[in-house]
């Protein structure tokens, strides 16, 4: 805030008016204004320039009103009269109507009047630093086309919004759920917001066969308290949710991070993830990956390079969480950072800040994890998702072509859940994702089984998890790689499978597959898609080893249980040298086993070469699904050693 008042002498010879009773209305609506009464002030002060049009100060005064109240457009309405009136009589109302026109998106008239500004004598170091980096985000909002402005978002609709004010949307990976805060009216004091009749709480609505959201309903207890919940991230498909919690019993400060999980039927009551991701300090907005290993967050503990830093945390072997990370200066700035939002590749982030160059306050940036986790330089999305006004809480859908976001268009209606199609240069590159169902082959009953997802091409799990209660689960996936599946669970075969996202699929049409797994028995088998070796070599390629982990567990959880591991090739070559490759292939395999503990004479081979072929030898994809290592259960007898 500027400091007209003590700068200017209040007397009514110095006042740019010789009406009493504008000096009146002044009088009580300074008075008003200095203990924060701002309706009273507003009302006084617009009576003392309904008497005097010219009245200097309560122009001013009224500018800096609407300044403090965001009311940008009547702020540079009244900054703009006082300069008309008196332009050198106080050189800062320049300033000041600069920055109001900037945060209206009048960018030519705000450079002049900056630049103006900077001019004149006396003004101070501070002033001059914000002018100058106002100068320049005018400049840099110049620079794009005019036209770019005039998008308009959409209202997500009254099954959506209401009076009240609603905010944070998430939406899960598949765009069938849409999870946000609701700030209710609280039915009884809580904490240390006694004082307020006002409480936030979550809402879900899900996308109807008849294409509109339906009606939004109370995620409801224990979820919801009495208190406030807010800010939320919900995992990709829609079980887990992490959110904020302030002035709770079990709080570490103020605000702390809270996680819940979603059973089909009710939210859980949210748990306090403890430290060291909360502190006596403020900890807010978190935003968790897809696979869930990360977990990106908002505080003002020590170690930052601002007020408000992003912060992250990785999920630790033991389900603990790491001491959290300060990226620096790659992504945080001395400015704000606020409302981090990891995409559903893992490794784009969005965030919002007012330290680096923007259209007016904050704005919506992007970066992207490289492969060494450093960060690439921040990109500003440019308009329209950025504008003059704020611009936080923003998410991206995994097609990558819808944002969703909230905004106050109206003062009516408060605020509100919009959404916004992005144009093709801010949009990230589509996430793809699989729906799987795990059953029980002879009954058809659903399986509460632990799936496991590699990523083939760069050598990376994904995610390892387990089923809903319905056997169900949802993973979203970056296109262009290839993956590997493992489905396993008590007293059934390991089922194992890969796939390539590199075409054929889009988010409209997701990859969704039926898992139907074989009790133990003898004479069943199971084959492993996901054992690799070099091109004509028998050494374990080392994306072989998730697999053949879950082989090693499989044996040691079924301990009685004899095997034949058999090795099958394409028909590349001749006969001879395929049977010797599929043997030392097997034994491969077993001695890997042997290695990690598994008896030798619970583990028999045998090459089969490529006379057991499962599909043709003429294409790619039929090569592949020959070249296989199969496992048969020759006894599941008690194993004698």
């Amino acid at each position: 805030m500027i400091a007209l008042m003590s700068q200017c002498t209040v007397t009514g010879q110095t006042l740019h008016t010789r009406s009493n009773r504008a000096l009146k209305y002044y009088d009580q609506g300074k008075r008003d204004y200095d203990l924060l009464y701002y309706d009273r002030a507003e009302r006084n002060l617009k009576l003392a320039v309904g008497e005097d049009s010219r009245f200097y100060e309560a122009h001013i005064l009224l500018g800096q009103l609407y300044t403090d109240t965001g009311d940008w457009e009547n702020a540079v309405i009244h900054y703009r009269t006082a300069v008309a009136i008196d332009p050198l009589f106080f050189p800062p109302a320049l300033f000041s109507l600069g920055r109001a026109e900037m945060r209206t998106g009048r960018y030519t008239e705000a450079l002049n009047h900056l630049e103006s500004y900077l001019k004149q004598l006396g003004s101070t170091a501070k002033l001059r630093a914000e002018a100058e980096k106002m100068i320049g985000n005018c400049r840099f909002a110049l620079s794009f086309p005019g036209s770019l402005f005039d998008v308009e978002p959409v209202n997500a609709g009254d099954s959506v919004n209401t009076a009240l004010d609603e905010y944070w949307p998430s939406v899960t990976g598949d765009g069938q759920q849409l999870i946000f805060t609701r700030e209710v009216k609280r039915a009884t004091a809580y904490g240390q917001d006694f004082g307020r009749d006002r409480q936030e709480d979550f809402y879900v609505s899900n996308w109807t066969d008849k294409g509109y959201w339906g009606l939004a309903r109370s995620a409801g207890a224990p979820l919801n308290t009495a208190g406030n919940e807010g800010a939320q991230s919900i995992s990709s498909d829609g079980r887990y949710m992490y959110f904020t919690a302030c002035d709770r019993s079990d709080g570490h400060g103020r605000c702390d991070i809270y996680f819940s999980s979603y059973d089909g039927s009710r939210w859980s009551p949210g748990i306090n993830l403890g430290s060291p991701v909360n502190t006596a300090y403020w900890e807010s907005q978190p935003s968790i990956s897809p696979n869930g290993k990360m977990l990106f967050f908002v505080s003002n503990r020590p170690g930052g390079l601002g007020g408000m830093d992003i912060w992250y945390s990785t999920l630790c072997s033991d389900g603990r969480w790491s001491r959290p990370v300060n990226p620096g200066k790659e992504i945080n700035t001395s400015g704000d950072e606020f409302s981090p939002f990891i995409y559903f590749d893992s490794k784009t982030l969005y965030f919002s800040s007012n330290g680096r160059e923007s259209f007016g306050g904050h704005d919506i940036y992007v970066t992207t994890m490289n492969r060494d986790s450093t960060w690439a330089e921040p990109q500003n999305l440019g308009p329209p998702v950025n504008t003059p006004a704020d611009e936080t809480g923003l998410v991206i859908e995994s097609s990558g072509k819808r944002a969703w976001f909230s905004s106050v268009h109206t003062k009516e209606n408060g605020k509100d859940i919009f959404y916004l199609d992005l144009p093709a240069s801010a949009q990230p590159e589509p996430v793809l994702y699989f729906k799987g169902n795990v059953i029980d082959k002879a009954s058809g009953q659903p399986i509460k089984a632990r799936y496991e997802l590699t990523d083939l091409t760069n050598r990376v799990e994904v995610i390892s998890s387990v089923t809903d209660n319905r056997g169900g689960f949802f993973v979203c996936l970056p296109q262009g790689s290839s993956y590997g599946l493992n489905v396993t669970a008590n007293g059934y075969m390991i089922f194992s499978e890969n796939f390539d996202f590199a075409a054929g699929y889009t988010s409209a049409e997701p990859y969704m597959k039926t898992i139907a797994l074989n009790r133990v028995r003898e004479g069943e088998f199971m084959r492993m898609y996901n054992v690799f070796y070099d091109t004509d070599s028998w050494e374990l390629h080392e994306s072989s080893k998730p697999e053949l982990e879950q082989l090693l567990e499989f044996l040691q959880v079924n301990p009685t249980v004899v095997i034949e591991v058999g090795g099958h090739t394409d028909a590349d070559g001749t006969d001879e040298h395929n049977q010797l490759l599929s043997e030392r292939r097997a034994n491969s395999v077993r001695e890997f086993l042997v290695k990690r503990g598994i008896a030798h004479d619970r583990i028999f081979v045998h090459g089969y070469g490529e006379g057991e072929p499962v599909a043709d030898n003429l294409t790619a994809a039929g090569k592949r699904l020959n070249r296989r290592t199969e496992i048969t259960i020759l006894s599941e007898g008690t194993h004698k050693k």
